[in-house]
């Protein structure tokens, strides 16, 4: 199970960071990461991290602004949003997916890729 929380009302130009607390099982072997859905839009990749190689995949949308990180010992993953601008609008979902530990790839942006959802984190960005 993901629990994703940190969203809420932030003015434009503000930080937010989302936490995700993965439970059930240990998603150490696991890449994890984020997907977003703005109304009326399709949902896109964000940002995901490697477990393997701590390599990271993000949206050019969100390169420079946004940075993902993680607590394999705490079973979290993070993402730290600055600048925030009022396309950052959306819920925010976080997903983990199983990796051997052979894999040294950088993480998938596809979201059928990913095995486990969390329920998503409402984050509104004021203009």
């Amino acid at each position: 199970q993901l629990q994703a929380s940190g969203g809420g009302l932030v003015q434009a130009g503000g930080s937010l960071r989302l936490s995700c607390a993965a439970s059930g099982r240990t998603f150490s072997r696991y890449d994890m990461g984020w997907f977003r859905q703005a109304p009326r839009k399709e949902r896109e990749f964000v940002s995901a991290i490697s477990w393997t190689s701590g390599s990271t995949s993000s949206a050019d949308s969100v390169k420079g602004r946004f940075a993902i990180s993680r607590d394999n010992a705490k079973n979290t993953v993070y993402l730290q949003m600055n600048s925030l601008k009022p396309d950052d609008t959306a819920v925010y979902y976080c997903v983990a997916k199983a990796r051997p530990s052979t894999y040294l790839g950088v993480p998938t942006t596809r979201a059928l890729s990913y095995d486990y959802w969390g329920q998503g984190t409402l984050v509104t960005v004021s203009s």
